[in-house]
Order: C-alpha cells, then sequence, then structure tokens
C-alpha cells in the first residue's frame, strides 16, 4: 500500500514541476495626472526567477526598491508572483513605455503606454480685470491660456452661467513641436445694457474636465440714452405745453439741442423746453438731441394738438365737355377730422360730404360754382368755405336781344347774346343774301363786346351787334341770322328788325338851346317849366345845347335822333357804341331826313364836338347820368342799371373772339 502512494506523489510532483512559466496579469496603457501615483500591474506564474522592469527599452534594475529610480519601485508578493511597477509622483519625464520582463524565463510583457496628463494654469484675459468698451462699436475680447497643458486646452466663454458663441479659436506652437500656448477670441458688439455685465474664460481639458475661470467686468462707454415727453400730451390749440429731455450717458452729458420739425429751436439749450401749442405740433414733432464725448442721441415726439379746420388744398376750376364726369377735391386739415360738405352757391342742398365731390354725366344744368365747406372745431376756431367753377363745354346758346325799331331809309341795330365755352370759333350774321362775321360789307356792319358776366360756369359771353346803315323794305320783311360754332357744334336764333310807322315831333329853342329827344322817356327829363315849348304829354327830355346848327326835317322833326335810338334797352346794359367809318365810306350816322333825295344824304359831322376817342367797350354803368366827353355830345337821360361787365386793362382788346375795324372818328359813349 505504501509504495502505489508513493508513486502516486512522485507523479503528482513531477507534473507540477513540469508547468511553464507564463504571465497571469500584463500591463496595460495608463493616463495619469501629474503629480498623481501611477501603478502598471505584472504577475507571473510557475516562475520565480528575477522579474525587471524596462522604460523605453532601458532596465531600470533587478532589486524590487530600484535603486537609482527615487520614485520607482517594485510591489507585490514576489513569492506568488506579483511584480508591479509603482511611480509616485508621477512627472512629465515618466511618460514612456514600460515593459515587465521575466528574465531566466524568456518572457516580455506587452509594452503599456503611461500617459501623463497636464492640467491647463487659469487662462489669461487681455485687458482684465475690468475691459473697456465703446457702445455699438464691434470689439475684440481675447482670453489667453499659456503652460505645457497636456493636452491642449479647450477655451471656453460664459456669461451668467450661459455659454457664448462666436468665439475663435488660436493656437501656437513652440519651436520644437510642443504647445506654446492658446487663446480664443470673442467678437460682440456691445450696448450700453453690457455695462457692468461679467464674462467668463474657462479653460478646460481631460487633465482638469471641471476648468479653471478667469473673469472680466464689461466697462462701456456709451452716447446717451434719451427719453422725452410731453406734459399734457394731448392740447387744445393755444395751450402751454412742457417738454422734458432725460438721458443716461457714459461719460456724462456735455449738451442739449431742441429742434421742431427738423429746424433748430433758438435759445433751448437745457433738458426742458415750453412752448405754446399751435396747429403745426400734430405733422411737427419736437425733438431733443443730448450729446456726450462718444456720440449722441436724440428722441422725437408729436402733440395731439386739437384744432379747427384749415384749408389745405382748394378745390380747382373745372371746364368738361357735356356729358363728361366732373370730380372736385378739397383737402381740409383738422383735429379732430372736420366734417366737409359739398354744396352749389344759392343752394342750401348738401350734394356730397367729404374731401371729393363727383358729378356724373353733367350737362349744361350743372354749370355753376360748386362749395365746399368746413364748420368750425370745438373751439371756434378755424373752418370757412372754398368754391370753384364747374364750366360745362357745349354747343354755343344764343339768344336775341331787344332791337329798338327803326325808320325807313334810318339807321338800325340787331343784336344777339351768346354764352358758349369754348369760345365761339365766330359769330355769323347772315340773311338772304349774304352773310357777316365782322367788319363791314355794303350797308352793313358788324361790332362785337363783352357781355356781362352770366350765370356761373356758362362760359364767356359776348355781344354781336349788325348795325345797318339806310334800312329798306326788305329790311323789316326778313329774318336776321345770328349764329355761333365752337368746336361742340353750334347754335343760332332769328332776329326781326321792326319798323317805326310814325315819326314823333321835334320842338326847337333857340332861346334856351334845348334839343328834345323824340320816343324818350318823361321820367328823367332836368327840364324846367320856363323850357317847353309844347304840352307835357307829347315832349320828351329836352338836352341842353349851344349851337343852332341843327336842322328841322320836312315835317318838323329833328334832323339828328337819338344816336342810340334806344336799341340797348336790354338787361339794363350800358353799351359803347361805335360810330366808326367803314371801308365802304360813309358814317353810320342818322340821315338828314328819312325822305331826302336818295344817294346824297346829308350826315351831322360830330368830330368837332367830341375832340375825344373814348373806348370801344361796355361802361360799367353808374346810378346817374353819364357825363359825356364834350358838352355838346348828345345825352339820354334814362337811367342805366347799376350792372355792367368788368372793366378791361386799357391795352387789352374788348373782345378777344372778333376783329374790330379801326376807327377813324370819336365813338359817342351813351349810357340807355
Amino acid at each position: 500500500m505504501l509504495v502505489p502512494a508513493l508513486l502516486v506523489l512522485f507523479f503528482c510532483l513531477r507534473g507540477r514541476a513540469g508547468l511553464s512559466p507564463h504571465f497571469l496579469q500584463q500591463p496595460e496603457d495608463l493616463v495619469v495626472l501629474l503629480g498623481d501615483e501611477a501603478r502598471l500591474p505584472c504577475a507571473l506564474g510557475a516562475y520565480w526567477g528575477l522579474v525587471q522592469w524596462t522604460k523605453d527599452g532601458l532596465a531600470l534594475g533587478g532589486e524590487r526598491d530600484l535603486p537609482g529610480w527615487s520614485r520607482y519601485w517594485i510591489s507585490g508578493n514576489a513569492a506568488s508572483g506579483q511584480h508591479d511597477l509603482r511611480i509616485r509622483p508621477v512627472e512629465l519625464e515618466d511618460q514612456a513605455s514600460y515593459e515587465c520582463q521575466a528574465t531566466q524565463a524568456g518572457l516580455r510583457s506587452r509594452r503599456a503606454q503611461l500617459h501623463v496628463l497636464v492640467p491647463p494654469e487659469p487662462p489669461q484675459v487681455l485687458g482684465g480685470p475690468s475691459v473697456s468698451l465703446v457702445a455699438g462699436v464691434p470689439a475684440n475680447v481675447t482670453c489667453r491660456s499659456r503652460g505645457d497643458a497636456r493636452p491642449t486646452p479647450e477655451l471656453l466663454w460664459f456669461r451668467d452661467g450661459v455659454r457664448l458663441d462666436g468665439a475663435t479659436f488660436r493656437q501656437t506652437l513652440l519651436k520644437e513641436g510642443t504647445t506654446g500656448s492658446v487663446e480664443s477670441i470673442l467678437s460682440l458688439t456691445p450696448s450700453s445694457h453690457d455695462d457692468g455685465a461679467i464674462l467668463v474664460c474657462r479653460a478646460r481639458s481631460q487633465a482638469l474636465p471641471a476648468g479653471k475661470d478667469t473673469a472680466i467686468t464689461l466697462s462701456l462707454q456709451y452716447p446717451p440714452v434719451v427719453t422725452l415727453s410731453a406734459e399734457p400730451q394731448t392740447v387744445q390749440e393755444g395751450e402751454k405745453v412742457t417738454f422734458l429731455c432725460q438721458a443716461t450717458a457714459q461719460p456724462p452729458v456735455t449738451g442739449y439741442r431742441w429742434a421742431k420739425g427738423g429746424s433748430p429751436v433758438l435759445g433751448a439749450r437745457g433738458p426742458m423746453l415750453e412752448v405754446v401749442a399751435d396747429a403745426s405740433f400734430l405733422t411737427a414733432p419736437v425733438s431733443c438731441e443730448v450729446s456726450n464725448s462718444v456720440g449722441s442721441a436724440n428722441r422725437s415726439t408729436a402733440l395731439d394738438v386739437r384744432f379747427g379746420p384749415i384749408l389745405q388744398a382748394k378745390p380747382k376750376p373745372l371746364s368738361v365737355d357735356v356729358g363728361e364726369d366732373a370730380s372736385f377735391s378739397c383737402v381740409w386739415r383738422g383735429n379732430p377730422l372736420p366734417r366737409v360738405t359739398w354744396t352749389r352757391r344759392g343752394d342750401a342742398q348738401v350734394l356730397a360730404s367729404g374731401p371729393t365731390l363727383r358729378l356724373l354725366a353733367v350737362g349744361p344744368e350743372d354749370a355753376g360754382d360748386y362749395v365746399c365747406r368746413a364748420e368750425p372745431g370745438l373751439s371756434g376756431l378755424g373752418g370757412g368755405a372754398a368754391e370753384a367753377r364747374l364750366t360745362v363745354n357745349a354747343p354755343p346758346v344764343v339768344t336775341a336781344l331787344h332791337s329798338a325799331p327803326a325808320f325807313l331809309r334810318g339807321p338800325a341795330r340787331l343784336q344777339c347774346l351768346v354764352f358758349a365755352s369754348p369760345a365761339p370759333e365766330a359769330v355769323v350774321w347772315s340773311w338772304d343774301e349774304g352773310f357777316l362775321t365782322a367788319g363791314s360789307r355794303g350797308r352793313f356792319l358788324v361790332e362785337t363786346f363783352p357781355a356781362p358776366e352770366g350765370r356761373g360756369g356758362q362760359g364767356p359771353g359776348l355781344i354781336s351787334v349788325l348795325h345797318i346803315s339806310g334800312t329798306q323794305e326788305s329790311d323789316f320783311s326778313r329774318g336776321f341770322n345770328c349764329t355761333a360754332r365752337n368746336r361742340l357744334g353750334e347754335g343760332g336764333t332769328q332776329v326781326s328788325l321792326g319798323r317805326r310807322v310814325s315819326l314823333a315831333s321835334a320842338s326847337f329853342s333857340k332861346q334856351k338851346n334845348l334839343v328834345r329827344i323824340p320816343g324818350s322817356s318823361n321820367g328823367s327829363s332836368s327840364r324846367g317849366p320856363e323850357e317847353e315849348t309844347g304840352s307835357s304829354k307829347d315832349q320828351g327830355p329836352i338836352a341842353h345845347t349851344d349851337h343852332s346848327d341843327l336842322a328841322l326835317d320836312e315835317e318838323g322833326a329833328l334832323e339828328t335822333k337819338d344816336p342810340t335810338n334806344g336799341y340797348y334797352k336790354v338787361r339794363g346794359v350800358s353799351v359803347s357804341l361805335s360810330l366808326g367809318e367803314a371801308p365802304g365810306g360813309g358814317l353810320f350816322l342818322p340821315p338828314s331826313s328819312p325822305f331826302g333825295p336818295p344817294g346824297t344824304p346829308t350826315f351831322y359831322d360830330f368830330k368837332p364836338h367830341l375832340g375825344i376817342v373814348p373806348p370801344c367797350r361796355l361802361y360799367r354803368a353808374q346810378a346817374g347820368y353819364l357825363t359825356t366827353p364834350h358838352p355838346r355830345a348828345f345825352t339820354s337821360y334814362i337811367k342805366p342799371t347799376s350792372f355792367g361787365p368788368p372793366d378791361l386793362a386799357p391795352s387789352t382788346p374788348p373782345f378777344p373772339y372778333a376783329a374790330f375795324p379801326t376807327p377813324s372818328h370819336p365813338r359817342l359813349q351813351t349810357h340807355v
């Protein structure tokens, strides 16, 4: 029994002794912080011989305390095969490749790399700890990290714990390839609100994940920040208003400047301005500009000024063709906005409200003056009315005027009144054997005069007069046509000549040198009882004269009749009669007698008695009698009405639409 037991023990011991040396644990790469302890493990099995470590291929020695390497030693239970390499404290030079070797067994572990981390130093911000910047001006703030930090640190920016973007990173290398320094540049455009703000630059890396911080404070210089107020903000026109201009600035404020609507307010220099409000403050705001050494800033405000309506744009006269639309505009400014109404002059009916009046498809009846009116404001100020005329262009409107009857072979005058817009191109008198527009033709002469102003918008008016010298029987039986035309058409009327069937008697007093004009009214006579030579029933008014060269006709009638022959009793209009010489010869004056020998009429020559040539124009009638240019001129005693056309400039022709013959003798001016 003993023999078999010994055999078993022998074989067991022999098997144990036959195991080959091997690594139970090999070193691995290790990262360690500078100054900490590094441990590289190494464990062997079935090996009781010499164990050593190498650093970058250099043997450290076989002793456990590693003499010559004061910070290095081998630890662990050698009997159990534990041979760990320890380094404390780790320095930068310890960063190397390490290997555990079983020398007698010829075993080598895998290489293990020891990495030594160096934490970054606290970063430096250039210009800190207080960095001065100018508000509104772009600036760069630089943070720099120096030293042998491993790995290269990352530089970050924070404000109030929030990371800021927009920084750029730059790294500087030393000659030997190691990191010299790194820096981060933060670009920003600060505002006045950034004054006193704290920015933090943080350097962090794997060696120091929490990082190291450096804080700076921003000191901002900025132009004034202005606030402008008005008290009260809403005012009635004429009330006092105070403006207050307040500002914060760094460095302090150096000056104030006030303006209204862009124009400086002279004499205003401080932070307060007092004014009396008017309508202009509603659209011309008040501004305050505040300055310091960095710059300036301004603010403006407009007042809510309550004021009555003010006319800004008057309506313009319009001239439109019949059937077209007409549109007037009238702009009133007020606060509150005024109510604008449109009426027609002389009519209280409101046609429209608002700044525009639109008339559709106008006709001649729409011509006239239109009024836009704004009522005064709450203060009773402002308001008023403005008007413009609407002229409706249409064919001429021709009306026959009253023409006094004439004697056979005596002078006659026919008249028509023309209103037209646009102005007539021509006014034509026509009869059986011919027509005449202006000037003379045989026994006929045409003159044209401006007419009194007609109804508003009716267009310019004129009176066309056809003079007939030495009437004939046919003149009383036929009609004379007065026709006017413009680009829109023509209009006309027929005028007939009435005949005087009896002659009025005339009396002559050599003692008093009186002449009675037949056919005149009694009521305006200025004679006295001692001047009468006949009954008051048959006698007309007497005109004074100091000459006795007037001849009576065969029946005792006065040779020279009333020069106007009563023809201008039309609407009470006073007309200047032209007694011009026609191109064909002969004065258009009454003949010596309607019964005189044919072809040999004798004319009374007024030239020596008139002395001046009055202008060919319509006279504005005055109350009373017309003063004649010479005491021997004849004057009717019929009082005219005070109605007539406006005076014209001396150099202006009396009417622009007709050519007048040049007078070769004086004109007799008369009112009828």
